[in-house]
């Protein structure tokens, strides 16, 4: 990625009053730009994008991507993966300073370093992580099809597994298979605690608790459905359920709301005290940054061609898997 002239939004520069999203679905024309947004951006983005879905469903539409912009309004590892899979596309994102705590607990070059302990070892990188940790992987996996991806590998290989241990630790549990796990988390769903929620099925024992398997294991234990973001917003869509407490960003009950407007979705409250669980990272994209990002084809993605060429081999890898 190319940080040597960091673009700042100039948001003093759009006009007063101006349709925003009438404005974005005019630049999206004019620059034959797809946009592609993921379940825990604001709902008025998710309303406006070409294709809302989880990681493994937004690297699917990369991969196929007919467009000569791809615009991408999620966090910057998923704009990498996009470029990565279409480097002669380019690849736009409303905030670049839209990361991940999971891809920034993990530099590629302390990896590298963490690696060496495990010189025999197939390295399975969930897809939250840079191009640089991808670069140094065997596999990619998404939570969508993580399970699927350690069972292609022979039962004889041993597995590290990167860099969200909670992940980890729950497809050792559905798999039978050991792993070494590098000890990364995600800071949204780090916050969601056994006591809390039980408390909170307590007062609703007609909810279903349904959680994200980057939850920890007593909270997954706790759970009646664990499963992607994508598998949490289908088993709400199909379960008879009247009721359900959501164990993941809140995000998602934008599109579950339009699934199931008559049921009650509870957001699962994080440990530090607030009624749900946001990611400030995701949240820094908006409209008026979308807006500047497809006028001024900034901040845009740049990846060492060497590095992309490497990462690319397991993201492929995975995409064949299905």
């Amino acid at each position: 990625m190319d940080l040597t002239a960091p673009y700042v939004p100039d948001l003093e520069s759009i006009p007063a009053g101006l349709d925003l999203p009438a404005e974005i679905r005019r630049l999206k024309a004019e620059r034959r730009a797809v946009l592609l947004a993921h379940y825990y951006q604001e709902p008025e983005i998710q309303d406006l994008a070409d294709f809302v879905g989880d990681s493994l469903q937004l690297s699917q539409q990369a991969a196929k991507a007919d467009a000569d912009v791809i615009a991408f309004c999620g966090v910057h590892f998923m704009a990498e993966t996009a470029k990565i899979l279409n480097p002669a596309k380019r690849v736009v994102i409303p905030d670049m300073d839209a990361g991940c705590s999971l891809a920034d607990r993990c530099p590629a070059d302390y990896f590298e370093q963490w690696l060496k302990q495990y010189p025999d070892h197939d390295v399975v990188s969930y897809i939250n992580c840079s191009v640089g940790v991808k670069a140094l992987s065997t596999v990619i996996c998404t939570s969508s099809n993580a399970v699927r991806v350690v069972e292609s590998l022979p039962k004889e290989r041993k597995i590290v597994f990167a860099p969200d241990r909670h992940l980890g630790k729950w497809v050792m549990k559905q798999t039978g298979r050991d792993m070494v796990l590098f000890p990364g988390f995600c800071i949204v769903h780090e916050q969601f605690t056994a006591k809390r929620l039980a408390a909170l099925k307590a007062q609703h024992p007609e909810a279903k608790l349904i959680a994200h398997p980057e939850c920890d294991a007593t909270v997954s234990q706790l759970a009646d459905f664990v499963g992607s973001t994508a598998a949490l917003l289908n088993y709400v869509a199909k379960d008879s359920a009247k009721a359900f407490i959501v164990a993941t960003e809140a995000g998602i009950l934008h599109q579950m709301r339009q699934r199931r407007p008559e049921a009650e979705l509870i957001p699962a409250p994080a440990d530090s005290g607030c009624n749900c669980s946001l990611c400030p990272y995701m949240k820094l994209n908006n409209l008026e940054k979308l807006y500047l990002c497809l006028r001024d084809l900034k901040p845009e993605i740049h990846l060492d061609e060497t590095v992309r060429l490497k990462a690319l081999k397991p993201l492929e890898r995975m995409l064949a898997l299905g």
